[in-house]
């Protein structure tokens, strides 16, 4: 398995560590509901170093990465970020991914760790295919990437940086701190306000004292603490984020996810624009009255957890499947996201999930779960 950069921080802060998309990951350092309490109050430092980052450049990076992505990009400016999805032929998702335009002609690609080298492999073979000249760097193992998120995190970070508290929504800048190079962009997946940070594997150390100097992160009452891949999910699941190899799938449709606003369907009107792979197929469904399915909400009774592929059941019939839950730790209560018929997930919908040797109570309700106050 890999290692993080950040190992023997977690292994100095007491992390339970498991096996994760071939990562030796943290999953919780305390226990989950704490560490999710953490991040929606104060402040949390995640790893996300196992996530792929493929920085790709030359004279047709741009246009490779107009094919790949569902989403335009050549209209991105340096240093924005975009969220986007990679489609398949037949429009099932092979990941969502978040591009970078670091410059003219030079992305940095932020991929998920299952999918890391079924993409470098894809983005390859099209790269080939059009003869394209662009160089695709895959810069996973040189470096790290954290998270800080939460209400409190850029009170904090305006102490040692005037810049990055001004920085809008999926914008990054690069920052040069002594002798580091980091790329520190506003974006995140908790729901709540933050940055996520790329720097150097080697410096990661370093950083993390310069970034968090004021945390007093073992402190009774610290700013920021450490924060496992439990508590992540938790926390993306409540601000209604679809998560690959759940929402997301190759044999998923990406109208489905209720992410439309990272498919472009007019790609490729304008001379030397690129449509992108899995356009037509996506065209064809919409001419053809729209996707069959949809992602909902939907918010239980009790104290029992959803999870995964259990059946939900509208009037006693199977209707669709649970794709996430669980038990909210903001809410106090069970919640879940599963694919249901478009035409059976209006929001006030009196449903039943199958758990098996009991049935939960709930009702379709309107995603996000949770919104950040302002």
């Amino acid at each position: 398995m890999h290692e993080s950069p950040l190992h023997a921080y977690h292994i100095e802060h007491g992390a339970q560590l498991v096996e994760y998309a071939g990562w030796h990951m943290p999953i919780r350092y305390t226990s989950i509901q704490e560490e999710h309490h953490q991040v929606r109050t104060s402040g949390g430092l995640f790893d996300v170093s196992h996530m792929g980052r493929v920085k790709m450049s030359g004279l047709h990076a741009k246009r490779l990465l107009e094919r790949l992505c569902s989403r335009r990009i050549g209209n991105m400016t340096a240093g924005q970020c975009r969220y986007s999805m990679v489609c398949n032929e037949h429009g099932g998702v092979r990941d969502d991914v978040i591009v970078n335009r670091m410059e003219e002609d030079e992305f940095l690609v932020v991929v998920n760790a299952s999918n890391r080298e079924k993409l470098l492999t894809h983005f390859e073979e099209v790269r080939k295919a059009h003869e394209w000249k662009v160089k695709i760097e895959d810069q996973t193992m040189s470096t790290a990437m954290v998270a800080l998120q939460g209400p409190r995190v850029m009170d904090m970070i305006s102490k040692v940086s005037s810049e990055i508290p001004t920085l809008k929504r999926y914008r990054f800048t690069v920052k040069n701190l002594l002798v580091l190079k980091l790329i520190v962009s506003r974006t995140g997946y908790t729901g709540e306000d933050g940055v996520e940070v790329i720097l150097p594997a080697k410096a990661v150390g370093m950083a993390l004292k310069l970034l968090l100097k004021d945390a007093n992160v073992d402190g009774a009452e610290a700013l920021v603490r450490p924060i496992g891949l439990g508590a992540r999910d938790t926390l993306r699941l409540e601000a209604g984020m679809p998560l690959y190899g759940h929402e997301l799938g190759e044999d998923i449709c990406a109208l489905e996810s209720g992410m439309n606003f990272a498919i472009t369907l007019d790609k490729g009107q304008t001379e030397g624009e690129e449509r992108f792979i899995g356009q037509d197929a996506l065209e064809k469904i919409m001419a053809n009255g729209g996707p069959a399915r949809t992602l909902v909400g939907i918010a239980c009774q009790g104290k029992r957890t959803p999870r995964q592929d259990m059946p939900v059941k509208i009037d006693g019939s199977e209707v669709g499947i649970v794709t996430s839950g669980c038990m909210s730790p903001t809410l106090d209560k069970p919640i879940a996201m599963a694919y249901l018929p478009a035409d059976q997930a209006e929001v006030g919908t009196t449903v039943e999930i199958d758990a098996g040797r009991a049935m939960i109570a709930g009702e379709i309700v309107p995603l996000p779960f949770y919104k950040a106050p302002n």
